[in-house]
């Protein structure tokens, strides 16, 4: 039959159209199109499997009522999607200097400040690198610091040479005058009283660069203010009666009435070559900070931070070998000055064997006491919760780190939990590595750590093993999805 032809033909593919009007049912074969297709087919019986492709039985039916033909549901994996989003966010922040910020389903973090920190125990944020670590570095009294002194009711160097320190005419400490720590120091012109050091210029672990950079800063608050008030002396003579010149020392003028600093350098005995002014600003009784710094050969003074001026050439101790006499330094006088002695307060005197500040730039001082670096084996911290939109029982994460020393083994001396319910249960993650962040940084991943259910989203992460010297970690991001 010419009809019944044309649909085999239609079938196969080998014809366009096909007058359906003329086609009766029995026209219809199972070879050809797989079963009779009466309404009553469409919800009963049975469909050939050949028809349903590559299913696999399982949980889902086909058709609503068959019990026999089931096609497989099998949930769509995104979590490379969701790291590789985790990851740009981090690139993103990391590049900008962010805070902390959120996404509609996750947070990041880079710790260029403590907004998203809500504890730490013994770990520290570094301010400059912007990680967080277990072994916190030091700040203030390192490599190039020659002396410090806290002055907290003693006269204790805290730096690595821990030099003796003579306190004659006794140099008192009062505890309720004080910038940081317990106490300062309290000179009496009326009693003569100042601090002296051995040599400085060698035997040391961190000597004196006596021909190149050095820096001495510290605060101090008058009491009163007379005739050349010396903050301090380097290289003079023996005790302030010596009929030697310091190389350099740092006072009020010598009138005592202006508000002028005058910083005096002097090229071999009893040379002074320069004498110059900068201005105080009041109130003069308050601790201010002051800061001498020898650079290349020029010397400046910063009060408060701001750059006052500069003593060029020659007259900047330039090339001049500041240990020429007694090879040591006052603190509170000078030499040729028996009368020339401080009235006041001072807190964390520090001699550096560097240029501590930027020439032609200000600074803010610094605002806590100085402090050596220290390590401890263990330490943790908890990030600041994050609100989801909707109750959340699954988290993943990336992790950016830096192996500062050694190699850190994910899981063991980096640990990290998370929790949907503000850290009243935490979930241990299984941190997986994936690569290279960047230069000298790491990554790792988790995924769909299972956790109770919750809004309030929150990480922590433990240190192991980094007391040792052998390892050091320092966590750089942290980004969570849900």
């Amino acid at each position: 039959m010419t009809k019944a032809r044309d649909l085999a033909n239609f079938v196969s593919g080998t014809a366009s159209t096909i007058d359906t009007a003329e086609i009766t049912n029995s026209a219809i074969t199972n070879d050809k199109l797989g079963s009779d297709i009466s309404a009553a087919k469409l919800s009963a019986g049975t469909v050939p499997t050949a028809r349903l492709g590559s299913g696999t039985a399982n949980s889902s039916t086909f058709l609503a009522g068959d019990s026999t033909y089931k096609v497989a549901a099998t949930e769509y994996d995104d979590n490379k999607i969701v790291n590789d989003i985790s990851t740009l966010a981090l690139h993103q922040a990391t590049n900008n200097n962010s805070a902390k910020y959120n996404l509609t389903n996750s947070n990041v973090d880079v710790y260029q400040d403590s907004s998203a920190i809500a504890n730490l125990t013994n770990v520290v944020r570094d301010t400059t690198g912007e990680y967080i670590s277990s072994v916190i570095p030091a700040d203030g009294i390192d490599s190039n610091t020659v002396l410090l002194l806290g002055m907290n009711n003693n006269v204790t160097d805290s730096s690595a040479n821990n030099l003796t320190i003579t306190n004659h005419n006794t140099v008192t400490f009062d505890s309720s005058t004080k910038k940081f720590g317990s106490h300062s120091a309290r000179f009496t012109q009326a009693n003569s009283e100042y601090l002296s050091t051995g040599d400085l210029s060698s035997g040391l672990t961190n000597a004196m660069a006596t021909t190149g950079d050095f820096t001495v800063d510290y605060w101090l608050a008058y009491v009163s203010r007379s005739a050349s008030n010396r903050h301090f002396s380097i290289g003079g003579g023996a005790t302030p009666s010596s009929s030697t010149q310091p190389i350099l020392a740092l006072s009020i003028n010598g009138a005592g009435t202006s508000g002028n600093i005058n910083a005096h350098s002097g090229v071999g005995t009893g040379n002074w070559n320069s004498n110059e002014t900068f201005s105080i600003a009041s109130p003069w009784t308050s601790f201010r900070h002051y800061a001498y710094q020898r650079t290349s050969g020029t010397s400046y003074v910063w009060i408060d931070g701001v750059q006052c001026g500069n003593l060029n050439g020659a007259t900047g101790l330039s090339g001049v070998n500041l240990m020429q006499n007694s090879n040591n330094l006052f603190v509170g006088a000078r030499s040729v000055g028996t009368t020339e002695f401080f009235d006041g307060y001072i807190d964390e005197f520090r001699v550096s064997n560097n240029s501590r500040y930027t020439v032609g730039s200000n600074f803010t001082p610094h605002t806590t006491a100085y402090s050596a670096g220290s390590s401890n084996a263990t330490g943790s911290y908890e990030s600041t919760a994050q609100t989801a939109n909707a109750s959340v029982n699954k988290i993943s994460g990336v992790v950016t780190y830096t192996n500062a020393s050694g190699t850190n083994t994910l899981n063991t001396d980096i640990v990290l939990q998370v929790s949907a319910n503000n850290g009243s249960n935490w979930s241990n993650a299984t941190l997986t590595a994936a690569g290279s962040f960047s230069s000298g940084v790491l990554q790792a991943v988790t995924n769909d750590i299972s956790v109770t259910a919750g809004t309030q989203l929150k990480y922590k992460i433990s240190f192991a093993n980094q007391a040792s010297g052998s390892k050091v970690a320092r966590i750089n991001g942290v980004s969570l999805s849900y």
